[in-house]
């Protein structure tokens, strides 16, 4: 356990130390905050609901940039063989890292709750739809960044890992609209692919398990096959 608490806390600054974070944080509130605004004092809307569904949007292609750099700069600087001998399991090493990448998801998720405090100072919003939709982007952002590092353990370039998650993430999130031009049952299959398809009940506040279990699958799968990856070299 003092291993990992050890690793995690590299990661940490490894994280925190690059730039490119505070930018990634800093024009996603600027969005949301633009967003934001325009909804509730120009369109009268005292509603998060457009506000997760850009959140979502704008997930798909941060998160690629947050995680493209976890192992695949561990490869290219020639560091990984020293990380796989030090006294830490493969599943530390992924773990730790998934953890770096999701604590920066959380701090954005968390400044975005500010929105939510002000619909409550200017009225009394429906806060099932608000709670839902933070779980949803919570467990989105889990299953994005399991993938994301998924990709950056397979290459050693990071603009490679960046690109091919992210086009996987475009993928599943536009699967359901090629999956009505499938016969029965391959439009079933292919539509419960999506990614947009699982989030639409968190954001309008329906929580069922199915979708977190959705979400909570990819996540594993993709930790999963990070270690293996992993323990192959």
């Amino acid at each position: 356990m003092r291993g990992f608490k050890l690793l995690l806390l590299k990661e940490e600054r490894a994280l925190f130390s690059s730039e490119i974070v505070y930018v990634l944080a800093a024009m996603f509130l600027v969005v949301m905050g633009y967003t934001f605004s325009v909804a509730l004092f120009l369109n009268r809307s005292p509603s998060l609901v457009h506000l997760f569904f850009q959140m979502y949007v704008l997930f798909l292609l941060t998160v690629p940039i947050i995680t493209m750099r976890l192992l695949a700069e561990e490869r290219r600087l020639g560091t990984m063989e020293l990380l796989l001998t030090s006294p830490v399991s493969e599943v530390q090493i992924v773990l730790a890292k998934f953890c770096a990448a999701m604590s920066l998801i959380v701090i954005m998720l968390a400044l975005s709750g500010s929105y939510a405090v002000v619909l409550a100072l200017f009225g009394q919003p429906d806060w099932g739809p608000i709670y839902g939709g933070y779980v949803g982007l919570f467990l989105l952002g889990c299953a994005l960044s399991a993938v994301g590092m998924l990709a950056s353990s397979l290459t050693a370039n990071q603009i490679v890992a960046a690109l091919a998650s992210m086009g996987l993430f475009l993928l599943l999130w536009a699967i359901d609209d090629f999956g009505f031009l499938l016969p029965d049952p391959y439009d079933a299959l292919v539509t419960n692919l999506s990614l947009s398809a699982h989030f639409v009940p968190f954001a309008t506040g329906s929580l069922y398990l199915s979708d977190a279990g959705y979400y909570l699958s990819i996540t594993l799968l993709g930790i999963f096959l990070t270690v293996r990856a992993l323990g192959r070299r």
